[in-house]
């Protein structure tokens, strides 16, 4: 029986599956729902191959989608980029390009009729879990899917020469996170070239190198740390001389060992691409959340230790800066975390993937873990996640690491029944334990949304990716078109005329032509927003004819600081035409320059009515968007709490008597000489069942089945206690669907509400002030022509 929609497109969870009886062999007909808010507090995911481990990781990361949250996706195996196989057409052709050629010779069909059978299969298995193209089509409108490829031009490649940019001023500022940010860039940077890191002489340098520069605000290149390899900015390390420690000959050698990374054919890959920067890999610059797929399959193990760990390092320092939140912000998801986060060793990686899983839930950043082996995994470290999903395992031993490691995170825990339930898991059966319920629950993974068709290869990859356009970094400028009459070696000087010269140099037609050039700082001031803040804005625009006035409006931004009074060296300069050599023109061009200033340079910041935000100066559309996004999400997230609140202690009071009465009915019909009544609990089929989950659930209670009540009234007795007894019985039933009811209205005015919540963005205009607005400079500019 398919589900119905209502019960899983929810207030803030994620439809992940439906509760299963692991001894009848039996799924029940309402949806497992998890509150995304959980997810804070980290989760592990552990099953062999073919539990249906990474089906269930994927439906995750497509619920977080679907409510707007965007996740890191460490990839190593190739398969996590299936996220973005996603077909709302359900047609065949979607199929087609991504079905096995060796898979459709073996059924004896041609791949064209292959593709319309998983079409087929795909489209009748979300039916089965009541999804459809429709929800596909809503993951897509919502998130953005990209598969990045650092090491490779498959997919989007990461530079990870920005890696080493100095980190953000609260990790400096923290000496615990300053040097493990330090130590594991060092020992990542050094296991590429084959070196252990710890304690050896070449990572004490590299450290010290890292420090001095990072301390000091400067951020470095691999080609400046090869230099400062050859020539250290310091004389000492320690109390011994820089070449008693590490003579120069010696440190030769591993100048030579990076030299040779360096210009080896394949590092040419890890220099392209976008920056190693988790913001931008989050959000897309509309401030879309973005599912960053970052595909590490083509990658040797020694690289991709260094990337996750510089990955795992970025994170860090953004999350740093971060406000803190109780809501759910970004996942990082690492599938196949074995050899990351050890029990013994300490990889690279391992120091900021624990102070993640230590500090990263008070910015709103759920981290999630998954493993075919329960002994690839530091469980010390693994007392920080709340939820475990737990598959099936391998062998007895697996089992009980496994439950050595779940006694260190669950009070109470009982072993043994836990222990019979492992040992009854099937394919798609997880058992759940979460911190934020109060016993553990068994459930089937729902279908997933995204096309599962297994690691992808580099050219499919190729195919997911879009063409990148070519962006052009040059400086803007305005030339006068008008026939130069001569070229000069020099600048000419005119009296009184500040001149300045772009530092891009002459261009290749290796000549100056003049633009006027005009920078004032603007004051904007409104006291009911809190606002009082100026900006510097610089102008080039074109010299007037010497009949009509400047076209200010046809000016172009540009920066003061890409030019220089500095005269070039190079390059022939154009006749400036007579009006830019009157003096006085200059003076005149700045009044109409501030006129201008004040009346169309007006600040404009975007507004949330709703959510009571406005964006700060300078923030763009996409980054005010995540803001809001996020707020938007807190705001739901408190409101859920009140509706929790309100209706968990009424039906779990209701539940309490209905589970007496039924008591007493059974006692009184015993009694009576009747045969027991077998009833069963009906909470768990209702909307209202789906959004409390086992939150709201007594102990006493727990672990029932959810089928409604069937026989209440079949045999009833003449006696009049049998009767009462089930008269009660009948109006405690009624009175908690009348329950249901209610909170389905109470629901969906909520949810009316916080549609209405996000509504979109309008535009405030704030007007300059003329008082502290003021001229910064009127000059000559001579720019390339």
């Amino acid at each position: 029986m398919a589900l119905d929609p209502r019960q899983f497109e929810n207030l803030g969870t994620f439809y992940l599956g439906r509760p299963y009886d692991v001894a009848a062999q039996a799924a029940e007909d309402t949806p497992l729902l998890y509150d995304s808010q959980d997810l804070v507090t980290h989760a592990v995911c552990v099953g062999m191959t073919g539990s249906g481990k990474t089906g269930l990781c994927v439906s995750l990361l497509e619920e977080a989608a679907i409510d707007g949250i965007p996740a890191l996706v460490i990839d190593p195996k190739g398969d996590l980029a299936n996220l973005a196989l996603l077909f709302p057409n359900l047609a065949a052709g979607d199929f087609e390009p991504w079905v096995s050629a060796d898979e459709a010779r073996k059924q004896g069909v041609t791949v064209a009729e292959f593709a319309g059978q998983q079409a087929t299969t795909w489209r009748e298995g979300l039916e089965k879990w009541g999804q459809d193209g429709a929800r596909i089509q809503r993951l897509l409108d919502t998130a953005d899917v990209t598969v990045f490829t650092p090491g490779s031009t498959a997919g989007i490649p990461i530079s990870v020469i920005s890696s080493f940019d100095v980190p953000d001023a609260r990790v400096r500022e923290d000496a615990e996170l300053f040097g493990d940010r330090i130590t594991s860039t060092v020992a990542s940077l050094l296991g590429l070239l084959g070196i252990t890191a710890e304690q050896s002489r070449e990572a004490t340098l590299l450290a010290a190198i890292l420090q001095h520069a990072w301390t000091d605000g400067e951020s470095l290149t691999l080609l400046e740390l090869v230099r400062r390899i050859q020539q250290p900015p310091f004389d000492s390390v320690g109390v011994l001389d820089i070449e008693s420690f590490y003579p120069k000959n010696d440190r030769f050698a591993l100048v030579l060992a990076l030299n040779t990374l360096i210009a080896s054919p394949g590092f040419a890959a890890w220099q392209q691409g976008v920056p190693l920067d988790v913001q931008s890999l989050l959000y897309t610059k509309a401030g879309k959340p973005r599912l960053a797929v970052l595909s590490i399959a083509h990658l040797n193990d020694a690289e991709r230790m260094f990337f996750v760990s510089m990955l795992l390092n970025a994170a860090v320092a953004w999350m740093r800066t971060q406000a803190g939140t109780t809501s759910l912000r970004a996942i990082l998801y690492m599938d196949e975390v074995f050899g990351f986060f050890p029990p013994v060793a300490n990889p690279p990686s391992k120091k900021p993937l624990l102070t993640l899983l230590k500090q990263a839930r008070a910015y709103g950043l759920g981290v999630v873990l998954a493993t075919q082996n329960p002994a690839d995994l530091d469980y010390k470290g693994l007392s920080n996640a709340g939820t475990w999903f737990i598959g099936r395992l391998q062998t007895e031993r697996d089992k009980l690491r496994l439950l050595d490691g779940l006694a260190s995170v669950a009070n109470g825990l009982d072993r043994q029944a836990v222990g019979e339930l492992l040992a009854g898991l099937g394919k798609r059966i997880f058992l759940m334990n979460n911190v934020h319920e109060n016993c553990p629950v068994t459930f089937e993974s729902r279908w997933a949304l995204s096309y599962l068709c297994g690691p992808l290869t580099r050219e499919q990859i190729r195919r997911l990716t879009p063409e990148q356009p070519e962006t052009a970094f040059s400086q803007p400028a305005v030339v006068d078109e008008s026939p130069a009459l001569k070229t000069y070696a020099r600048p000419p000087l005119i009296e009184n005329v500040k001149q300045v010269f772009a530092k891009s140099g002459a261009g290749a037609a290796g000549r100056y032509v003049p633009s006027l050039l005009a920078a004032a700082t603007i004051r904007y001031r409104d006291a009911k927003l809190a606002i009082d803040t100026t900006r510097e804005e610089a102008f080039l625009v074109a010299f007037p004819d010497g009949l009509s006035g400047v076209d200010w409006a046809a000016a172009i931004a540009c920066e003061l600081g890409d030019f220089s009074e500095d005269p070039p060296t190079d390059g022939a300069f154009d006749e400036p035409g007579a009006v830019t050599l009157r003096t006085k023109n200059y003076a005149a061009w700045s009044r109409e320059f501030l006129d201008w200033v004040l009346v169309n340079r007006r600040l404009a910041l975007w507004s949330w009515p709703a959510g009571k935000l406005v964006s700060a100066p300078g923030e763009s559309k996409g980054e005010f968007r995540v803001r809001v996004a996020q707020r938007s999400r807190e705001i739901r997230d408190a409101k859920i709490a009140e509706l929790r609140a309100k209706y968990g202690k009424r039906e779990d009071a209701l539940r309490t008597k209905i589970e007496r009465a039924r008591e007493t009915l059974r006692r009184e019909e015993a009694q009576a000489g009747q045969a027991k009544m077998q009833t069963m609990m009906s909470f768990g089929s209702t909307i209202l069942g789906a959004f409390l989950g086992r939150k709201a659930m007594s102990a006493t209670t727990l672990g029932r089945a959810t089928t409604a009540a069937r026989g209440v009234g079949r045999a009833a007795k003449e006696a009049g206690d049998v009767q009462a007894a089930r008269e009660k019985l009948t109006a405690l039933e009624r009175e908690e669907v009348e329950l249901s009811a209610q909170f389905e209205t109470d629901a969906s005015a909520l949810s009316s509400e916080l549609d209405a919540l996000a509504s979109d963005l309008t535009i405030l205009d704030i007007a300059p002030m003329k008082t502290g607005t003021r001229l910064r400079v009127v000059a000559l500019a001579w720019t390339a022509a």
